[in-house]
Order: C-alpha cells, then structure tokens, then sequence
C-alpha cells in the first residue's frame, strides 16, 4: 500500500512543480495580455516549479501518513510553496535582483500557485479513493492459516482501517494442508493476490512449511502476530491492513523500483531494437534463403509468477522442440545448421526477444528463461529453484556475463546458475542492470560456451 501511493506522491509532486512553473508563466500573461518583453519571467517560473519538489517535500507534502494514508496534507503543501517564495525573495534580495520582477507578479504568481496547489490535491484524492473504492490502491490480500486464528485475521482485513486492503481468499489448512496451500498458490500465479498474511496461534512446525513454497512466489508474505500479543509493542513489524505481522518474504522489485525497471526496458529496448532494426532484415533474409521458413522460432518458458509466455529467436536449428521434451543444445549438435552456429555464437539469434522485454513479458536484464520442461525437471531436483521466477526473465543476466551460459546437463551447473540468479534478485539496482549490459557487449564475441 505505501509503495503505491508512494509512487501516486511522487508523480503528484512532478505534475505540480509543472503546475508552479505554469502559474509564473499564466501571471506574466494576465499582468500583461500583449505579452510584452519577457526578460526573466521564464527563467524565474521554471526556477520556482524546479525548487518546490525538494521544499514542498522538505515540509511533508509528500509524506505518506501511517494512521491517514488518504490524507492530502494540504497545509503542509502551502507551508512548503509559502517557503519556496521565501527562499526565491531570499535569493533576489541577496543578488540584489529585486527589480527583475515585478511586485504584481510575486503576488498573482504566489496567488495562483495556491489555488493550483488546492485543486491539484482535490484532483489526486478525488483519484486515490477511486482506486481504494475499485481495489487497486490498497494489498490484495489472501490469508492461510487455521481455527480462530485465520478467522480473526481474515474478519481484521475486513475492517480495515484504512479501507484501502482487499481479501481475496481465506485457505483453511484444515485436514489437508497441501490442497490449501496448492489453492493458494494458483490464486498467487493468477496476479490474484499482493500479500500473503499467515494467521498460527502456535506456529511451530507448520510454520517453516508454509514460507518455503511462498518464498519462489512473487508475494509478500506475512506471519500475523498471535492475537495473545497483539497488545504488546513489538520493534520491527509492519502492519500490512492495520494488522501487526512481520515480514517474511518481499517482492524484490516493487514500489519505484518496478517502474524505474520497467522504464529502463521500455526506452533502452526501444533504442536497441531501432538500432538492431537493420541487422535483423538481414538475419531474416538469410535465414530464408539458407534455411527457408520460418524465420522466427518460438518456444512456451515458464517467466514471471511462474507463468508461461512465448519466447522468440531466430531459428538456428533444423527443429524446432516445444514440448514435454526439449533437448539442450550441446556442443557440435547435429540440429544446429552452419548459419546458425554463427546466430548463436554472437547471440544474434537473441534479438527477436527485443520484442519480448517492448511487450513487458521479458526484461533485458535478468534470470534467463528456460523451457517448460527443463523448469519442470530442475524444480524437482533443486531446492528453491523457481525462486528466479519473482522477477521478469531477462535476454542476459549476472550468470550469463559471469560464464554460465550454454547448457546445464547437471545439476550442479544449473545450481551455480540459480546462485547468481539469486544473487541478482536480492541485489538489484539500475546501476548493476547497466553493468550487466555493458559486460554482455563486450564479451558477446569472445564467448567460448554459447553453442
């Protein structure tokens, strides 16, 4: 819930420094409808709607309330633009620079920054509580647990404080937990649930087997504190729907994270496919007059949430396997024609899944996505395996730059990938996205474990 409307605040705080910067513009036009010479008017609107994001921040305009998430914090807005002024006359008083601007403009232009202000946050409410009204801005919650304890915390996520929580689902471990905990996990895969909240009065060994499934799940998951303490003031636990729980799992890209992800994918994607556009009419072309069609292979892999989508390449092989069998390609392998040794020893063959990351099913960065049935294979033998599902698949990764490309026909190779994939998971940044993708280029051509 914070996450989301962290990012709301945040997009609010860019739409009225815009706002700000407009009403300088807006006063000079009505104090003078001939628009006369500008001078520095401009530049002094634009400099007012630049410093009222940190300001306006500064004095919690911004904040998210723990108690009063819907709150608009009006005051606290107009105490912030009250000092942005502040701070402007500070300036125009030390540089001497008083006479630049006119009295009637800081006036009209302070003036109608506030009725701005007003009727931004109408706006932004007005829009938050239909979000909260339809389900989208609050956790959709599903609860696992048993007797009165699942009870009670599935009749408090009811009664929400907030009103902003959602229940979806209330799985009784009852009689037989693995049915429950199946139920609930196809809920998860379905893009049903954000958070998972465990309600045990006495967790003991119950406990350890519900957060191990939960954990390759891209879900919050919760442990509800026993209504025995609820009372008691406990460091370190959240309140997911007002309710005292402590985290035991998060969704590793969430909140700004996700949208600066996605962004990076959108426009470095976009950027490389226009840039990639006319070597991959050549690739087609040659495709089809060395091996005919189709030009395009496309593959069922298991992706984010554990859910399956269709991966494209250019095809290098004389089949084309996308069933409950799928051999690995292995080195000197017979179905790889001449042309396509040459694809996939550059990684060439790659460039369709461009489409993939524009499309949102994949990323340019981030755990490579394997057939169905190698997934369904390894997920059996390794344990947390589906764990690099939590995030998108990526067309290169830190196991990739770090050698571990080609095939996996042990475990123990496919282990040390997973590694790395976790590793990347936990670790993420934008930072070691762009260091993961500089490391690609520059050893695409001297990979000696593509084949």
């Amino acid at each position: 819930m914070r996450e989301t409307l962290s990012i709301a605040m945040g997009v609010l705080s860019i739409v009225e420094a815009a706002l700000l910067a407009a009403c300088g513009l807006l006063a000079h036009f009505l104090l003078n409808p001939a628009w006369g010479p500008v001078g520095w008017y401009p530049a002094g609107s634009l400099a007012l709607g630049v410093a009222a994001i940190p300001l306006l921040r500064l004095f919690g305009a911004y904040r998210v309330s723990q108690t009063h998430p819907l709150d608009p914090r009006v005051f606290q807005a107009l105490v912030g633009w009250m000092a942005v002024f502040a701070v402007f006359l500070a300036f125009l008083n030390l540089t001497q620079t008083t006479e630049v601007f006119s009295r009637s403009w800081i006036v009209a232009t302070f003036t109608l920054g506030v009725l701005a202000l007003l009727l931004a946050r109408a706006v932004a409410l007005r829009y938050l509580r239909q979000l909260a009204n339809a389900g989208r801005l609050g956790p959709r919650v599903a609860v696992i647990g048993r007797g009165q304890a699942l009870h009670d915390v599935a009749q408090a996520v009811l009664r929400d404080p907030f009103g902003l929580a959602r229940l979806i689902e209330a799985h009784d471990l009852g009689r037989d937990p693995e049915a429950a905990m199946q139920r609930l996990i196809a809920t998860i895969r379905a893009g049903k649930v954000s958070e998972v909240l465990i309600a045990l009065e006495e967790p003991n060994g119950t406990l350890e087997a519900l957060i191990h499934p939960l954990k390759s799940e891209a879900v919050a998951v919760h442990l509800a504190l026993p209504s025995s303490l609820r009372g008691v003031p406990v460091l370190g636990f959240d309140r997911p729907a007002g309710i005292p729980a402590l985290a035991l799992s998060e969704v590793p890209l969430s909140g700004w994270s996700s949208v600066v992800k996605r962004v990076e994918d959108l426009v470095l994607g976009a950027l490389l496919l226009i840039l990639a556009a006319p070597m991959m009419g050549l690739i087609a072309l040659a495709i089809l007059l060395a091996m005919g069609r189709p030009i395009l292979f496309r593959q069922h892999r298991l992706g984010f949430n554990n859910n399956t989508f269709a991966v494209y390449k250019f095809r290098t092989m004389t089949t084309a396997e996308d069933g409950a069998v799928v051999p690995q390609a292995r080195r000197d392998d017979p179905r790889i024609t001449p042309l396509g040794r040459i694809l996939r020893r550059t990684s060439l063959d790659e460039l369709p899944q461009l489409m993939n990351v524009l499309r949102g099913d994949m990323s340019l960065v981030g755990p490579r996505p394997h057939a169905v049935s190698h997934n369904t294979h390894y997920a059996a033998l390794i344990d947390g395996y589906l764990g690099r599902h939590r995030v998108k698949p990526g067309i290169t990764g830190w196991a990739q730059v770090n050698g571990l490309r080609g095939e996996t026909d042990t475990p123990d190779k496919m282990r040390r990938r997973l590694e790395y994939d976790l590793h990347y998971i936990e670790n993420w940044s934008l930072l070691f996205d762009l260091r993961i993708i500089a490391q690609t280029i520059t050893i695409l051509l001297g990979d000696r474990n593509a084949y």
